[in-house]
């Protein structure tokens, strides 16, 4: 019997280590096929220059510039709306009410629900229902906002990461010792002083965090905007948010499926993907730099 203990004691770490190894090396091996092939083409005209000659020449930076403010706009939608709904959640609601459980109930189905699923939400939604409204309440019937463009491309995926960032501060919220909002109510604070001076300054970590896996899951994510905003070509920058725009993941999906010739396309599409994990990755290196400076000023104080 402790014979079999010790094997046990032994090879679920061994297996468990394994599984790990296993995970890191696809991921290296992923990374690095990547960085290989996607350095060939690589230089300061690709990531500057507009594409030109059917995509196959010039550069890509519509697609970055247009990814980075679809970002832009997604967490600025998404972020308050998802703190203020965890917030009340947490703090506010009673638990025992059909009001939270529906509102958790929603949340749990919206993440489970496919990316593509809410591409066609936002098409029908903030683009034929949404966008003619405004069309025919502000621009006389005009069409302005009654089509595909930028901001229903970000609002689509706000909607898409809001349970992202709502559990992710729902478990910061919870993480805030009772201790602290009980000596708060003591000294004769009422509820929004202890949410607003006592509960939020301690988990702001927390809640830039799901910004983060927002940010992550936004950028790569091409189904939603598809039917929302973005664009096969256009070599020129959104202006207005009314305007379609181009996005990298997108223009790598385009590129893979609609390229007469995909050997020629090749090496293109492997520097793109470069440039788009590279550009995910200093978003969300943004995110983690003003998480740590707010951390460490919470500290000093």
């Amino acid at each position: 019997m402790k014979r079999l203990i010790g094997i046990a004691s032994w090879f679920f770490p061994s297996l468990t280590g394994l599984c790990c190894l296993l995970i890191l090396a696809m991921v290296v091996i992923i990374l690095g096929d990547i960085a290989l092939h996607g350095v060939q083409r690589l230089s300061w005209e690709f990531v500057t220059a507009e594409p030109r000659v059917g995509m196959t020449e010039g550069g890509i930076f519509p697609a970055i510039f247009g990814t980075v403010l679809l970002v832009i706009l997604m967490t600025i939608a998404v972020v308050p709306l998802g703190v203020a709904t965890a917030i009340y959640l947490h703090e506010y609601a009673r638990q025992q009410s059909k009001i939270v459980h529906l509102v958790r109930l929603a949340l749990q189905n919206l993440a489970g629900v496919p990316s593509i699923v809410f591409g066609l939400f936002g098409l029908g939604f903030f683009v034929a229902f949404l966008g003619s409204g405004i069309d025919a309440v502000v621009f006389g019937g005009r069409l302005t906002y009654a089509q595909p463009c930028v901001l229903w491309a970000s609002l689509t995926l706000a909607v898409l990461t809001l349970p992202t960032v709502v559990v992710a501060t729902e478990e910061a919220l919870r993480a805030v010792p009772r201790n602290y909002r009980e000596a708060a109510y003591a000294m004769g604070a009422t509820r929004w002083q202890v949410v607003r001076r006592v509960v939020l300054p301690q988990s702001v970590g927390g809640m830039l965090t799901g910004a983060i896996l927002a940010i992550s899951r936004g950028a790569g994510e091409v189904a939603p905007i598809m039917f929302t905003g973005a664009a096969y070509y256009l070599p020129y920058l959104p202006k207005k948010l009314n305007d379609q725009f181009m996005e990298l993941g997108y223009h790598i999906y385009v590129m893979t499926t609609q390229s007469p010739d995909v050997e020629a396309t090749k090496p293109i599409l492997y520097s793109t993907v470069l440039v788009l994990l590279l550009v995910t990755f200093a978003l969300n290196f943004t995110a983690i730099i003003i998480r740590s400076r707010i951390r460490r000023k919470l500290r000093s104080t």
